[in-house]
Parts: C-alpha cells; sequence; structure tokens
C-alpha cells in the first residue's frame, strides 16, 4: 500500500536537522527535537545522517513515539557518501547498505521519506552516470522491499553543482524506477545549478509543470521540497545562507503561492545556514497568506 493509501496527508514544514535556536533555548539531546519542533510551531523534521547513520533505533523510537503525540512527522537524509553512480562499483553497491540503513532509522523514526545524492558524474557522461544511478536505485527499492521496508520512500533529490547528477530531469528519471519513488525537489539547488535560472513565479511553474508531466500521479502533489538561498559559482552550488541574505536567490514567495493557488502537499524541509525553524515559519506563513 502505497503511503498516500496509509497516510492522511497534508502539507507540512519543518527542518533539516535543528536551528541555532536549538542550543539556545537550553535543547541538548535528540530526544528533544519533537518538542523544539512544536514550540517552533512545526509539524516536521529531516534527521540529518550525511556523516553516517548513528542514532540509536531504540532512541529514535522514543524520538518516533514523542513526535507522534505532537503530529510530528520524520524523515531521514541518507548519508552524503552515497554514490549511486559510481564508477567504482564496490561503492556503487554499498550504497544500497547505506540507503537500507537509513530506511531502518526512518522507520524506527515512524518516518516515510529517505532523501539521498545519487552522485556525480566524474569521468563519465551524464547518460552513462544516469544509467548506473537507474541500476543502483532498483536494487535499492528491491532490497527495502526484501528486508520489509517497502513503506519507506526513496527521494533522490535535485543537486546544486552542475557536475553532479541531478538535474530536475535526471532526478525525475529516477523515480521512473518504481511508483513509489518520489522526488526531493531542492529549490536553492536548482537556481545554483542552472546559474540563477529560478527567477519568476513562471520559472517554479515551469518545474512544478514538469513534475507534473513526468510523474502524472500523487507523487507530482505530494513531492518532498528543500528550499534555501544559495551562493553559487560557475560550478554551481557554493554556500547555504539565510532567509535574510537576500542577495542571494531563490525567493520563497512565488513557490509558496503556487503551492497554495495549485492546492499542492508537499514535505517543505527549510535548510537556511542556523535560522532553519524561523525560515520555515516565514514559509509556512506565506503560504497560509
Amino acid at each position: 500500500m502505497s503511503e498516500i493509501a496509509r497516510n492522511s496527508w497534508r502539507i507540512r514544514f519543518g527542518t533539516a536537522g535543528t536551528s541555532d535556536s536549538f542550543a539556545a533555548m537550553g535543547y541538548k539531546n535528540s530526544l528533544d527535537i519533537p518538542d523544539y519542533t512544536e514550540k517552533m510551531g512545526l509539524d516536521a523534521f529531516e534527521y540529518q545522517c550525511g556523516h553516517g547513520v548513528r542514532l540509536g533505533l531504540d532512541k529514535a523510537r522514543q524520538m518516533a513515539a514523542d513526535a507522534a503525540a505532537r503530529d510530528i512527522l520524520f524523515s531521514v537524509h541518507a548519508p552524503y557518501y552515497i554514490s549511486a553512480s559510481s564508477l567504482d562499483e564496490e561503492k556503487r553497491l554499498n550504497s544500497v547498505n547505506y540507503l537500507l540503513q537509513s530506511a531502518a532509522l526512518c522507520k524506527a523514526l515512524g518516518g516515510r521519506r529517505v532523501i539521498f545524492h545519487s552522485g556525480s558524474c566524474g569521468k563519465q557522461s551524464r547518460e552513462a552516470a544516469l544509467e548506473k544511478a537507474l541500476d543502483t536505485l532498483k536494487r535499492a527499492q528491491d532490497a527495502l522491499d526484501e528486508a520489509g521496508f517497502s513503506e519507506i520512500t526513496l527521494c533522490p533529490e535535485t543537486m546544486g553543482k552542475i557536475g553532479q547528477l541531478g538535474t530536475l530531469d535526471e532526478v525525475l528519471a529516477l523515480c521512473q524506477v518504481d511508483k513509489r519513488i518520489t522526488p526531493c525537489i531542492d529549490f536553492g539547488h536548482l537556481n545554483a545549478r542552472t546559474l540563477g535560472g529560478i527567477q519568476s513565479k513562471a520559472d517554479y511553474a515551469a518545474i512544478l509543470d514538469r513534475i507534473g508531466e513526468a510523474l502524472g500521479d500523487e507523487r507530482a502533489r505530494r513531492f518532498h521540497v528543500h528550499f534555501s538561498r544559495i551562493e553559487y559559482s560557475k560550478g554551481g552550488e557554493k554556500r547555504h545562507w539565510t532567509f535574510a541574505e537576500t542577495q542571494f536567490g531563490p525567493e520563497p514567495q512565488p513557490l509558496m503561492e503556487l503551492l497554495a493557488e495549485r492546492k499542492l502537499e508537499p514535505v517543505i524541509i527549510c535548510e537556511s545556514a542556523g535560522t532553519q525553524a524561523e525560515d520555515a515559519r516565514i514559509m509556512q506563513k506565506m503560504y497560509w497568506g
């Protein structure tokens, strides 16, 4: 049964990891995340495992129970060293194991989605890199099903550096591997890799239209979103900033307006540099008008 059929759904706003205000408010432990998230007026949290899956499953289950009582939905960001497109076959296939570990944690947290980076193109063509990633993702989905994690949704992410695998069309191609695989659309990344290609509401609309054309199902309404202002150079993404740094794009307001107008219901995760919760609240207010 799909995640949509199993669960009632609505738009949610949350953070990637904790903001600087987490410690400033006196919180010290992962077990405090649900209380902090609720106090900030948010209802989603993406647990970061960029450097490895290190949170114990028992602790995760404690967090899950607290989060469920507060109606907070967890997701998990898988390790950054996943490389589904690697020329190194051992590294490529190890990516399946890292996704399995991430799925086990996501399930323990009561979550639904594992977000991951597909890898870089390296010394191969984009087409060859995509072919490898497609094979890896099929293996990963099969492994998740075999391990009893069929309810966990894999979410390949659009990437910010031009040399990385992760254009919008590449991510949508990965979503064709299985009807459950759902895109993580990082609008800051897309803006960075197109060197400022998101300038208007029409630019956002074109992205949403393309998702709808490629998927044609509930995933086009309930995809996953990462958002932050990102500085870029000629190679794409350079660094994340906060909403206060308005010299860096893209602008959140036009996207929030479009999501509301189209009645779309993604999970929106803010990745601002240190002000994730505060900036997620800004987007939440923009969406609800």
